[in-house]
């Protein structure tokens, strides 16, 4: 009970402030245990943001799985299908987006190999959950293929999401200056255009 205690507080915090700003004194003062208390369930402040992440993980593959469905439709229209879908699920989920962001810079460079372990079997599997998925609306892809789909996804969220989120200063020389939004993007449209393009170049090139 208390792990889940922890973990929620963590994800109410993310909806406020940004990962970086996650500390284990403000996060202990607000679960209402003293921060060595929480180092009992948690070896460090990268283990909480870890599992979260696993946690986020695993709801946004249950999602994925529920909505990507066989159809009727042709090729093309089933890819633009599954690219909605995921790029949607995802951007539905700023705090899933903030710490995939921050993973490999940040909360892998914090934990033992016993948490390392932990974290990347969690990953693969809902990887794993989603692959199935995507080629069962996409049959056209092997499973190889979809896999690769998705790990790409995976990275072109840890660039786009901090991208479409400028800082306070960059947004303000944007609205100072329109001329330099030209290039600002707009995060479920971007990753649905790369998701749908990585798709058509993977089944071109098969």
């Amino acid at each position: 009970m208390r792990r889940a205690r922890i973990l929620a507080v963590t994800s109410e915090m993310l909806e406020e402030m940004p990962v970086a700003k996650v500390s284990l004194n403000e996060l202990s003062r607000r679960v209402g245990l003293a921060k060595s208390n929480v180092l009992r369930y948690f070896e460090s402040r990268e283990a909480v943001l870890l599992q979260l992440l696993d946690a986020e993980l695993h709801e946004w593959a249950a999602q994925v799985d529920a909505w990507l469905v066989e159809s009727p439709a042709d090729c093309l229209e089933r890819i633009a299908q599954v690219a909605d879908v995921v790029a949607s699920s995802i951007a539905e989920r700023p705090v899933m987006c903030d710490l995939i962001s921050a993973q490999s810079a940040v909360l892998e460079r914090n934990i033992s190999t016993e948490v390392a372990v932990q974290h990347k079997y969690a990953i693969a599997g809902e990887v794993e959950t989603i692959t199935r998925a995507m080629v069962r609306a996409l049959p056209e892809l092997s499973n190889e293929q979809a896999w690769q789909v998705v790990a790409y996804t995976i990275l072109l969220t840890a660039g786009a999401w901090p991208q479409s989120r400028p800082a306070p200063a960059i947004q303000a020389a944007y609205d100072l200056e329109p001329d330099l939004a030209a290039g600002q993007m707009d995060f479920t449209e971007t990753l649905r255009d790369l998701i749908r393009v990585t798709i058509t170049g993977l089944l071109a090139s098969a």
